[in-house]
C-alpha cells in the first residue's frame, strides 16, 4: 500500500499519467468524429462521454502536480470515470454476446474504459471535494444522461438499438451510484438526517 501511495503521489508518475490519459482522451474524441459529424452543435459538448471524463482527469491531476485542487473537476472526473468507464465495459461485452464473437477493437475498449473506473478509486483518497462540487457534477451528469437518451445522443453501438431503454436506465444507476459515494466520503450520511 505505501507503494502505490508514493507512486500516486509522485509528481513525475502523475505527468506520466497525464500524458497517458491524454493521449487516450484525443483518441476518444478521434474515435467519435464520425458520429459528432451527424450531431448538432449544441449537443457535440454532450456527444463523446469517455473522452470527456478522461480529459476531467486530467484536469484535476494537473491542479494537483501543481499542488493546488480542483474539486469541481475531481468530482467531474471520479463520477464519470466510473460511469462511462464501467458503461462501456458493459456494452462491449453484451457487444461480444449479441455478435457471438469477441473482437480485438471490443477488449481493448473494455481493457481502456476498466482503467478509467479504476483510476477514479485509485485518486478518490486525494481528492479534496465540497458539496457544491457534487450537486454541480450531478446536475452535469444528469443533464448529459438527457441529452443521450431523451435527443438519443448516445454513443451508437447499432447492435444494441433494441435495448436502449434498458441501457438508459442503467446509465441512470451508473450516475447515482458514484453520486452516493462521494457524498458519503465528503458530506456524510449525517447530513441528510
Amino acid at each position: 500500500m505505501q507503494q502505490l501511495y508514493f507512486w500516486l503521489t509522485n509528481r513525475y508518475f502523475l505527468i506520466f499519467l497525464i500524458i497517458c490519459n491524454l493521449l487516450g482522451t484525443l483518441y476518444g474524441y478521434y474515435w467519435y468524429l464520425g458520429q459528432l459529424e451527424h450531431t448538432r452543435w449544441y449537443f457535440m459538448p454532450f456527444v463523446p462521454d469517455s473522452p470527456t471524463a478522461s480529459l476531467f482527469l486530467c484536469t484535476a491531476l494537473f491542479f494537483i502536480v501543481l499542488k493546488k485542487h480542483s474539486g469541481l473537476f475531481e468530482a467531474l472526473a471520479f463520477v464519470t470515470l466510473i460511469k462511462y468507464g464501467v458503461w462501456a465495459v458493459v456494452m462491449n461485452i453484451f457487444t461480444f454476446i449479441e455478435m457471438g464473437e469477441v473482437t480485438a477493437t471490443g477488449l481493448m475498449l473494455c481493457v481502456s474504459h476498466g482503467i478509467m473506473a479504476i483510476e477514479a478509486f485509485l485518486f478518490l483518497p486525494f481528492f479534496k471535494i465540497k458539496k457544491w462540487h457534487i450537486l454541480a457534477t450531478l446536475i452535469w451528469v444528469f443533464h448529459n444522461d438527457v441529452i443521450d437518451y431523451v435527443y438519443m445522443q448516445y454513443p451508437v453501438y447499432s447492435m444494441l438499438e433494441t435495448y436502449i431503454r434498458h441501457i438508459g436506465y442503467f446509465a441512470f444507476w451508473l450516475t447515482v451510484i458514484p453520486i452516493v459515494i462521494l457524498w458519503r466520503k465528503f458530506v456524510g450520511m449525517n447530513y441528510l438526517t
